[in-house]
């Protein structure tokens, strides 16, 4: 079947059987290997991407279920060749060990700023419950979290002193 989203902002066709997996589709209909496959289960939260604005776990969506779906991958989050705040915040602040579980905390970590700008450390935890990480603590994670929130917050001072609105997603 034809199955038709928006993916980062592009509009796109893929030819894929209904059943397959969106994690599939992405992957290997369209090349967008961010979103990693760690258990296949909806367990671990490595796939996480954002659709319709909810974070879901892309192992689990069939390829038909998408169809007409607003999508952002890892890939999406950042703008003409600069890292989203969360994206840079990981880097800088050793947010990432092995690199599996990085691009579904990173769009867990997207969706909650989106939703709640000045994270507590509580919420934080909470938004990232869904996303395992096996072999690091969480700490560094969660600092990149709060940290990226702060940066946000400087851009969007800075952003406002010369009267442009706020362009970052």
């Amino acid at each position: 079947m034809t199955v038709t989203f928006t993916i980062n902002g592009q509009s796109r066709s893929v030819e894929a059987p209904p059943m397959a997996r969106l994690l599939d589709v992405l992957r290997h209909n369209l090349g967008l290997t961010g979103t990693k496959e760690g258990c296949g289960e909806g367990e671990c939260g490595a796939c996480s991407v954002i659709v319709n604005g909810a974070l879901v776990n892309s192992c689990l969506i069939p390829a038909a279920q998408a169809e007409g779906a607003v999508i952002c991958t890892v890939e999406g989050l950042g703008s003409e060749g600069e890292l989203h705040p969360i994206q840079q915040s990981f880097l800088k602040h050793g947010g990432a060990q092995c690199g599996i579980c990085t691009p579904g905390m990173m769009m867990a970590a997207a969706h909650l700023l989106a939703r709640e700008p000045h994270p507590t450390l509580p919420q934080i935890q909470e938004a990232l419950a869904g996303n395992l990480c096996r072999c690091t603590g969480y700490q560094k994670i969660f600092d990149a979290v709060r940290l990226a929130y702060k940066k946000v917050d400087e851009e969007s001072s800075s952003e406002q002193e010369v009267n442009t609105p706020a362009s970052k997603p």
